[in-house]
């Protein structure tokens, strides 16, 4: 059997892809934060972009086993991962595949101290408040970005806001 690696370039003509990503939030000073690494300007797809973590389950792997194996491939630590509050789908035109992909809260086990980043994956990171959120907004990912308004609701959620279930 070939391995074939599941980035975000390795081509899936009309195929469904399932991906998982994390909302990893540590509280600094009282202040909330989420975990925003910056995707590598290389990149084929959304490069240079602010995303939350995580990447491809592979066939017959459990999805939050396969997101903390994600998380600790790209940043070398471990998360435990909570639940999950969103889910949503979109189109990848640079591999040729639909994605579904399903947002977790979660947090580091590890230390902070412990994040790496792997240059051809991620040029840096931010801790992010819902308040600087307009920090990590871009052409390519703006304010009406289906991943900024997930970003958005878990900060809501986590402040013990209601659930919006008119979308």
């Amino acid at each position: 059997m070939t391995n074939i690696s599941h980035d975000s370039e390795t081509p899936a003509h009309r195929q469904q892809v399932i991906t998982a990503v994390a909302f990893i939030h540590h509280t600094f000073d009282g202040v909330a934060k989420v975990f925003l690494p910056k995707r590598a300007d290389t990149k084929k797809f959304l490069p240079g972009i602010y995303e939350l973590p995580g990447g491809h389950i592979d066939f017959d792997e459990n999805i939050v086993e396969g997101l903390k194996r994600e998380v600790y491939e790209e940043f070398g630590v471990r998360v435990k991962i909570g639940d999950p509050f969103v889910a949503f789908d979109y189109t990848n035109h640079v591999k040729g595949s639909h994605s579904i992909e399903v947002i977790y809260f979660a947090t580091f086990i590890d230390s902070l101290d412990a994040i790496k980043l792997h240059p051809e994956d991620h040029s840096t990171y931010e801790w992010v408040s819902k308040d600087e959120l307009h920090k990590v907004i871009s052409d390519q990912k703006g304010e009406d970005d289906i991943e900024i308004q997930a970003i958005r609701k878990a900060f809501t959620l986590l402040e013990g806001g209601p659930l919006d279930f008119a979308k």
